[in-house]
Order: structure tokens, then C-alpha cells, then sequence
């Protein structure tokens, strides 16, 4: 029997996970739900059905998960407590200081209604993060460093546009190259936020708005830009969408570490990713979760989940045996 999935918000990270259905023989798209008018909306699907948001309630039944595919600014931590009251639920927050509120609100709703919640599925949060804890526990004895881009940051981005006076904005995460050297080459350098990364902004202010108060909102926003060299370019909206119309992104996940009774060998594992659409990456990610979900709460289990809780081979479509015959 196919896993029916739902999708909430259909941006592009639910146009992506739709293409990311398709791809899943195991899944089929039950329903999509917006806040904007359904007949407004064209889906790719055939006879797939569009429901207003509110709506989503009463479809319980009907549905297996639930993928939510709002922002982690204002979206998700509303959306996702109240869907996982109904639904088993996936979505792709990314707010790292903000996980741990977030975990614990949608715990609370999803073990009330017996229900699963994976949160923070995507690649970082995500399979960084699970790429983060694999190495600190081979190599307890190193240290963690992460670098992303240079891409475009969807949640920064998100973040950017919810500014007033602000019409459309795309923001890059561009890793500082002499410190990713540093630690390629094994010297283990101590640090900053600032030292690792710069962002740079592009933004097209709508008619009238303030640009020196956006910007100076930008580069003081907690959490996203607060604590980096931040550059903000006002642009047209001709420029935004004949320069910046893409959404890659990648980076990687590196751990330097010694092993030896005095630490005389020296290692470096390192994980990357090079993404040319950062949205179908992170929906591929969310779907695999889904098909998780579903199989743990046949186990029995509730409440709310990362991918450090999950099995490997709970993500695969693949049996068991065939996992073990062709992946092992």
C-alpha cells in the first residue's frame, strides 16, 4: 500500500517535494494545502486536489503524513505543533538556537495525539548533523567544523523577505576559503562565527521603503546575521530574477581528530554536498523522513523525532535483506 502524503505550502520547497513523490514508487500525493486561494494554485499532479489550509484537519484520516513546507521563521513553529495534533508529521525547521523550543512544543502535540514528528529534516539541520555525530563518535578526541555554501539560504532568505518595506531578497552564505584550508590541512584552528562565513544579501525594496532601516535590520537580525559580515545590495526586480533566479547551495561537514595512546595519528573525515537546487535536495530529504515516520508509529512510537532517532533503513525503500545485499 502507498504512503499518502500531504503537502502544506507549496513554494519551492513543496514543488519539490512533489517531484520528490514521483520519484518514490512506495508514495503517492494525496492533497496539497495553501493559505493562498486553491484555484489559484496549478499543481503538477494529475487529480491531485487543493484545499485551503484549514481544511487539512478533516482529512486526517486520509492521510498518512503530513510534510510541512512553511519557513522556519514564523511558519513552522506555529504549523507544526497543530499539525502533528492530527497528522504524522515532517518538516524542515532551521533555526538551530531555536531546536531544542521547538522540539519540545511539538513533542508535547504529537505524543497527545500518538502521532510521529521528524523535525529539522533537511541537510543541516539534517544529514549534517548526522554526519556531525557519526564523527564525534569515531573521533571523540578532534574537533567539528561546518562550512556552507557558497549557496543561496532559503530560511535567510525567508527571513530577509518577512522585513517590511522589503519585496523580494536572496541571500548567499559564502564559507571564508583560508580558514577551510586551515582545517583541510589538520591545524585545527580556533574559530568565530565571523571568521568561518560571510552573507551577502541581495534585496529589491518596494517603492518608498526604507533601505537604511532594512538594511540595519538585516545585519542586526538574532540568530541569522547578527554575528556575521553581513553586505546588503538593493537591486531591481529585473536584476533579482535574471541574476539570482537559482537556488544552489552545498558545503561540508569536517572532523579533525587523533587516535594513538598520545594522539600521534592524526585523521580528517570530511562530508560535503553539492547542490544545484538546495529546495529538491532538502524535499528529498523530508520525503525519506516520511516513509520513516509512518514505520515507526506502526512500531508504536510517538512524539517528536530528528534524524538522530531514526534508523538508517528506516529511510529506505529497500528491504532489509536488500539493503544488507547491496548496501552493506
Amino acid at each position: 500500500m502507498s504512503i499518502r502524503i500531504a503537502i502544506a505550502g507549496y513554494g519551492n520547497l513543496g514543488r519539490g517535494v512533489e517531484c520528490a513523490i514521483r520519484q518514490n514508487p512506495d508514495m503517492e500525493l494525496k492533497a496539497v494545502f495553501t493559505r493562498r486561494d486553491p484555484a489559484s494554485l496549478s499543481i503538477r499532479t494529475p487529480g491531485v486536489p487543493v484545499y485551503p489550509m484549514e481544511k487539512a484537519a478533516e482529512m486526517a484520516e486520509e492521510i498518512d503524513v503530513m510534510i510541512l513546507c512553511g519557513g522556519s521563521a514564523t511558519d513552522l513553529p506555529v504549523q507544526t505543533p497543530a499539525m502533528a495534533a492530527h497528522f504524522n508529521v515532517v518538516d524542515s525547521f532551521d533555526t538551530h538556537a531555536k531546536i531544542p523550543e521547538h522540539f519540545a512544543a511539538v513533542d508535547q502535540a504529537a505524543k497527545a495525539a500518538g502521532k510521529v514528528a521528524v523535525i529539522s529534516a533537511g541537510w543541516d539541520p539534517g544529514m549534517f548533523s548526522l554526519n556531525r555525530l557519526y564523527a564525534n563518535a569515531i573521533l571523540p578526541d578532534g574537533k567539528d567544523y561546518t562550512f556552507w555554501g557558497k549557496g543561496v539560504s532559503q530560511g535567510h532568505s525567508d527571513a530577509i523577505r518577512r522585513i517590511e518595506g522589503v519585496q523580494d531578497a536572496r541571500q548567499y552564505t559564502i564559507p571564508v576559503e583560508s580558514a577551510v584550508e586551515a582545517v583541510r590541512a589538520g591545524k585545527n584552528p580556533e574559530l568565530t562565527t565571523r571568521e568561518k562565513h560571510t552573507r551577502l544579501c541581495y534585496v529589491v525594496a518596494k517603492e518608498g521603503a526604507d533601505k537604511a532601516r532594512i538594511e540595519k535590520e538585516i545585519k542586526t537580525m538574532p540568530n541569522y546575521f547578527a554575528d556575521y559580515d553581513t553586505t546588503v545590495h538593493f537591486i531591481s526586480q529585473e536584476e533579482m530574477q535574471r541574476d539570482h533566479s537559482g537556488l544552489p547551495h552545498g558545503g561540508c561537514v569536517i572532523r579533525s581528530g587523533r587516535t594513538g595512546w598520545e594522539g600521534e595519528h592524526h585523521h580528517v573525515i570530511e562530508y560535503s554536498l553539492k547542490l544545484d537546487s538546495n529546495p529538491e535536495f532538502t524535499s528529498s530529504v523530508l520525503v525519506a523522513c516520511a516513509r520513516a515516520a509512518v514505520r515507526m508509529q506502526q512500531e508504536g512510537q510517538s512524539g517528536c523525532k530528528t534524524l538522530f532517532d531514526i534508523a538508517p533503513a528506516y529511510l529506505s525503500a529497500q528491504s532489509g535483506e536488500e539493503l544488507r545485499s547491496h548496501l552493506l
